[in-house]
Formats: C-alpha cells, structure tokens, sequence
C-alpha cells in the first residue's frame, strides 16, 4: 500500500511541557485510521504539526513523502481538513463561504458542492452568523468534501452533528475511502471509529500505547460469553480462562481470555449447549483498557 502519511520518533515540548514523546504511526492509502484519545493526550499538537502550523522538536514528519514543515504549502495543495470548531465569517452567507473554502484550495466539484448540501439539509443563503454549532460543522465537511484531495484530516469531524447527519458523514467517508484516498480521523465518538477504521492508533500521554486493526487488538481484551446447557452450568465457573461468572435462571454470562476459547467450548459441549453468544469487546472496551483509573 502507499504510504500516505509517515510520523517516525515525533517529539514536541512547550515549555517543560512534553506533549508529545516518541509517537510514530503511518497512514497508508485507501486506509481510515482511527486516532483517538482524551483531551490533553496530544492528538490536536500531532495534527497540528501534520498541518504545518507548529514544528516538531525532534521526528520525522511526512506527507506524500515530504515533509510537513518545510513543504507544508504544497502537502497542503492535496489535503482536506476539518477541525472540530468550525470557525466562519458571520456576514457570508454558508454557501458563499463553502465557494470561498473551494476556491482557496484550487477548485473543486460544483455537481459534488451541490449534492452535499442536499445531503447535509443546510440551508447556503442564510448568514453564518445565524448557524448552530452543527451547521457550522455542516459548512466545514461539504467544503472539504467538495475538493478531491488525496488527504483527509478530520478533528472531531461530526462534532455538533445529529445521529442523521452522522449517518450522512460516515457513508461519505465510505466513499472516498473506496476511491483510494487516506483518511486519518480523530473522534470520541468510538462507534464511529469503529464502524469506519481500517486501523486504530489509541493514544496516551503522547505516546502510542495500542495500534493496529481492530481484530489484532481483540486479543487484549476478553470477549463476553453467554451460554445455556442442559447439565449444570455452573460447572464453567471453575474453567481455565473463565472470569467474573454470573449465573441466573440458568443462564451464564462471563469473560473469557480469547486464548483460552477452545477449552472453554470444549468443557462447555460435555454439559450439551442449548444456547452461546460470543461478543468480541468493542473499541470502547479496548480504550478503557488504558485508561480507566
């Protein structure tokens, strides 16, 4: 695959302040990574250096093979950005201002500009002033969404968004991931990483603590087993790479150490299975992992 965006060692401080330490990830082409993390853990200072806006303390930092300081004004000719706030001039009208992103960049689709607005139901004559955060946010996404970019940097992209306008945005990103385009996408609603990543890079303090597609990071965390037998299913409490069992109206429900699977089933075939539900932990689950306490 082509790889799109490479960070390699990346340091920067402010002050004593060491924001980011040691992080390195890569986005490949036709890939969504999800980049996720709470606030102060240094995805906006990664961003903003993929951006250009700031510069690294030590690292190495490219798009499309260059680097993101030193030629930021050309990265930025093939990159679509979204931050989480939009921020629009109060007297242009949405439209105007969606022409006005357009421009700037080089050009972009009329038919796709057009078709979006449908799709996002904003209204393009009245004045951004007048906006709620969502359309705001709405004004953000069409205009990025209109150019052809090869980069797609999103910061919180549906923030303000409601669940309809989400469902627009995500079938979007289908879009332009199926044409081949790199997508690196920074959200808390982890649903929504998990329904559109390939990849998802989960950060801490500045580093990378877990990365990878979310099947290779399963096996950290346990999956969540039901189960009904005819014989005595309390038995299974006792099983090797069982945990937390809790058992009513003869049903159990417990964790189980994904390694531990085949053994589990094997035990659980002596008591002759009625019923079993496996459920795979989820991104939520695996994010806790690292920062629950």
């Amino acid at each position: 695959m082509t790889e799109i965006v490479k960070l390699q060692g990346l340091q920067k401080s402010f002050g004593k302040f060491q924001a980011l330490k040691d992080l390195s990830f890569t986005v490949n082409a036709g890939e969504v990574v999800g980049f996720i993390g709470p606030n102060g853990a240094g995805k906006s200072t990664t961003i903003r250096t993929l951006l250009g806006i700031i510069n690294r303390d030590q690292g190495e930092a490219q798009i499309f093979g260059k680097d993101v300081w030193k030629d930021s004004l050309e990265i930025h000719k093939r990159v679509s950005y979204v931050p989480g706030d939009v921020a629009l001039w109060g007297n242009l009208t949405g439209g105007e201002i969606i022409d006005l992103f357009i421009k700037l960049h080089g050009g972009g689709n009329q038919a796709k500009r057009d078709e979006l607005i449908k799709r996002f139901e904003l209204d393009p004559k009245k004045k951004a002033k007048g906006y709620s955060k969502g359309n705001r946010q709405k004004v953000g996404l069409i205009a990025a969404l209109s150019v052809d970019s090869d980069l797609y940097i999103l910061d919180e992209p549906t923030s303000g968004l409601d669940p309809l306008m989400e469902a627009v945005f995500q079938e979007e990103i289908e879009k332009i991931k199926d044409a081949g385009k790199a997508i690196l996408l920074s959200s808390h609603i982890l649903s929504e990483v998990e329904r559109l990543a390939d990849k998802v890079v989960i950060i801490r303090h500045g580093k990378v603590v877990e990365s990878g597609t979310l099947d290779e990071l399963r096996h950290l965390t346990r999956s969540t087993v039901t189960l009904m037998t005819e014989g005595d299913v309390s038995q299974m409490a006792h099983v090797p790479g069982v945990y937390d069992f809790v058992q009513k109206d003869g049903k159990a429900t417990f964790s189980a150490d994904n390694e531990a699977m085949n053994t589990i089933l094997t035990e659980a075939t002596k008591l002759h299975v009625t019923k079993i539900e496996s459920v795979p932990p989820t991104l939520e689950d695996l994010f806790m992992r690292h920062y629950e306490g």
